[in-house]
């Protein structure tokens, strides 16, 4: 397979990708027994005209899965969009998704739209995207993907993993709907697996695993969801700081998480985990709460432990 080298044209900054040609030139076509997408990048730290850059190398990628271009930052790092050309996660599709942030690279990785899943097809296994980051001293890796929505009778199970080495830092979101609320659908779907890990230096700091299937028990218990629709959680983590660094952080997220919860509607609350990071979590009965709340739980940390400004990431759609 050739290699395109494409210089972007986004200022203040320039970003180059390496991208391999996707195989065949399937991209876009209908996957009828189940897409075996593959999407692996590399960001890394390079000087380019005198100032510190993160390039951005497309190793690897299988329809469905694509990375278009990536764009420029301020700060040196690259802003990159993980892009389902099916416009969404079929019955039987098997998607991994690797992204590797070297020493001192800085990545902001989002997706171009929220993550669709669509019914189950008899006689396929679930749906389920596999997703794994490592980030390396010094690097700094932003996951802001856009929310998962579960279409009625979609089977889908998703599993996320960071691997953070010394220093390297990890702001990571994931908001999760009850389905198509606009068209009525309200935990419609058959069941949903979800498993996220942390690690630091190869100790887990992180790790929950959270399993849903409404048709077997209700949602709404107190034990569940308490009459919530839509969950969100953000991990804020970065190695070889002081334990005092993360109870202040926390007391200042919990500060805001009071703040920000409206009885009834939308709750927030912060801890801090095992080691290395603290998290908040959020419950609401309208996702939008969630998703316009999470950029200033995000900045917060990121100005406390950064002393920079945290900026949501531009969208292509």
């Amino acid at each position: 397979m050739g290699a395109a080298h494409i210089l972007s044209s986004a200022a203040p900054a320039a970003v180059r990708n390496v991208a391999s040609e996707a195989a065949d030139g399937a991209s876009g076509a209908a996957h009828v027994a189940g897409a075996q997408g593959t999407l692996d990048l590399r960001c890394r730290a390079v000087d380019i005209e005198g100032m510190r850059r993160t390039v951005v190398d497309t190793v690897a990628q299988t329809p469905p899965l694509r990375m278009i271009r990536a764009f420029a930052l301020a700060d040196g790092g690259a802003l990159v969009h993980l892009h389902n050309v099916s416009g969404g996660v079929l019955g039987g599709d098997d998607l991994r998704v690797h992204v590797a942030v070297s020493a001192d690279a800085r990545a902001q990785v989002t997706t171009t739209g929220a993550t669709r899943v669509y019914r189950h097809r008899p006689g396929l296994p679930d749906a389920g995207q596999q997703t794994t980051f490592s980030v390396g001293a010094g690097g700094l890796l932003e996951y802001l993907p856009d929310p998962l929505i579960p279409y009625a009778g979609a089977r889908y199970r998703q599993a996320t993993r960071f691997d953070l080495a010394g220093d390297g830092g990890l702001f990571a979101w994931d908001v999760v709907t009850p389905g198509r609320e606009a068209s009525g659908e309200h935990f419609a779907y058959a069941a949903l697996a979800l498993e996220s890990v942390v690690t630091v230096d190869g100790v887990p700091v992180a790790w929950e695993k959270i399993a849903l299937s409404p048709a077997d028990t209700t949602l709404a218990a107190p034990a569940a969801l308490g009459g919530y629709r839509s969950f969100a959680t953000l991990l804020m983590c970065r190695g070889c700081q002081a334990p005092a660094t993360w109870m202040a952080l926390e007391k200042t997220l919990a500060a805001l998480a009071d703040e920000s919860t409206v009885t009834g509607e939308v709750v927030w609350g912060a801890s801090t985990l095992a080691a290395d990071g603290v998290v908040v979590r959020g419950l609401a009965r309208d996702a939008r709460r969630l998703t316009a709340t999470l950029p200033l739980f995000w900045r917060a940390a990121k100005h406390a432990l950064y002393g920079q400004e945290a900026i949501l990431p531009r969208k292509i759609y």
